[in-house]
This record gives C-alpha cells, sequence and structure tokens, in this order.
C-alpha cells in the first residue's frame, strides 16, 4: 500500500512553483519520488534547490501564462518532455487574483484573472492529454480551486467565477478523460499564508473573522497541500475522478 504512494519514475508538469502553494506542493512531489518540470515567470532558483536537495531531477521553461497564446501552451508540454523524456502528472497552480467593489470592477481585470484561472488551465490540459494519449499510458491532472468554488467571496469577481468553473471543468474533463486513464481532480486551499492573501492577513478585522470560522484556528501553510497532491498524483487515487477536495482546516464545516 506505501509503495503506490510513491511517485518515483514520474514527471510532473506544475505551473507557478517558485514560491507559495506551487513550490510547496512540488517539493512535496519530489519527496514523494518525482521529478519536477516548472513553468513560470520568475526565477525558481529556490525551488530547484529544494527539489533537487530530495535527489530529484528539476528544470524549467519561462512561460508568461498572462500573455502567451494557445499554441505556447502545447510548445511548453513539448518542452517538458524533451527535457524529461515524458511526463505523467500536471498541476495547474498558477493563477491571479484582483480586488474591487464589483460595481467598479474593470474589464481588464475581469479578463486578466479568466484569462489565466481558467481559459489557460483548459488549454494547458489539452495540450498535456494530447501528449498522454501518444505515451498511452494515463496519467494524472490536478487543478488548483479555492474555498471560492463553493461560496461567494467579497470584491473578488471574477476570481469567484473562475474557481468556481474550475471546480466544473475538473468535472467535466474527467467524464470526458477517464476511459484514457487520466484522473482530473482538483484541491480547494482554505485560506493560506502565501501572497494573494497577504492584504486579508494584514487586516486584523478580516484576520480574525475568518480565524474565527477555521476550526483549526490557523492559516494554513504551502505544506499543508503536498500530502493531498502526492496522494491524487499516486495510484493510490486511481479511481477518484471529477472531485474538488478540500484542505481548509475546517472552514466548509462550519
Amino acid at each position: 500500500m506505501l509503495d503506490r504512494f510513491s511517485l518515483k519514475g514520474k514527471v510532473v508538469l506544475i505551473t507557478g512553483a517558485s514560491r507559495g502553494l506551487g513550490q510547496g506542493m512540488a517539493v512535496g512531489l519530489a519527496k514523494a519520488g518525482a521529478d519536477i518540470f516548472a513553468l513560470g515567470v520568475s526565477a525558481m532558483t529556490e525551488t530547484k534547490e529544494l527539489v533537487e536537495k530530495e535527489g530529484r531531477r528539476f528544470d524549467s521553461a519561462k512561460a508568461d501564462l498572462v500573455h502567451c497564446s494557445v499554441e505556447d501552451l502545447a510548445s511548453y508540454v513539448k518542452a517538458a518532455v524533451d527535457h524529461m523524456g515524458h511526463v505523467d502528472v500536471l498541476v495547474n497552480n498558477a493563477g491571479i487574483i484582483r480586488r474591487e467593489d464589483s460595481i467598479q470592477f474593470t474589464e481588464k481585470d475581469w479578463d486578466e484573472v479568466m484569462d489565466i484561472n481558467i481559459k489557460k488551465v483548459f488549454f494547458l490540459s489539452q495540450a498535456f492529454v494530447n501528449q498522454l494519449l501518444k505515451q498511452g499510458k494515463g496519467g494524472k491532472i490536478i487543478n488548483i480551486a479555492s474555498m471560492l468554488s463553493f461560496q461567494g467571496g467579497i470584491r473578488v469577481p471574477s476570481y469567484t467565477a473562475s474557481k468556481s468553473g474550475i471546480r466544473g471543468l475538473t468535472m467535466s474533463m474527467a467524464n470526458e478523460w477517464a476511459s484514457h486513464g487520466i484522473n482530473v481532480n482538483a484541491i480547494a486551499p482554505g485560506y493560506m499564508a502565501t501572497d494573494n492573501t497577504k492584504d486579508l492577513r494584514n487586516n486584523p478585522e478580516r484576520s480574525a473573522q475568518i480565524l474565527d470560522r477555521i476550526p483549526a484556528g490557523r492559516w494554513g501553510t504551502p505544506e499543508d497541500l503536498a500530502g493531498t497532491c502526492v496522494f491524487l498524483a499516486g495510484d493510490n487515487s486511481n479511481y477518484i475522478n471529477g472531485y474538488t477536495i478540500a484542505v481548509d482546516g475546517g472552514w466548509l464545516a462550519r
């Protein structure tokens, strides 16, 4: 049973792994035996060092997911295969958020969030699955959803729309690709101590309101996602498809 948690011999393609949740998941996957190929706009020196410290391979490609084309996404998958030999798992982690009252929310903030948070997720997944079909061995896709896949939120209309869309898209892709041995699931992080929640954590009133509702009594950390990510990437989750798992310290239970 424990061997089925091992990711030895697997290659994970992950977006947005320079810091925060992405880095935490990349390192967790490496600890389970996976080699990592990361996509992002910033340098990933620290992530590379942490992954290689675990004895695993790390490589990366510069990818501006905000401004790239659909054709670029296919080239990123090809780059991963060229460098690593094959791919087995895709973690769609990269995402952005914009905060503003809905009555003043701009078209630019709407479009940019929707583009990277759901459009690029779909088309990168499409390119990844085309590669899996060539390899003929199935694989795993792990999308990163949110508490706002279940709730409305405040002052984040495009983020809520995109993350609600991720939950639905996860089910849709699972329905179509399960017959090819491809599992598509999502993780919905709770309130995590990352750059995206810096404004909330620096607001004493909002931070207290959030912590009062979390039974665990603390903000989550990137490491809190690692175990769930490893589980969904490995063989013990082979009969889980189309599901969004909340890793939230009990937030939704309240």
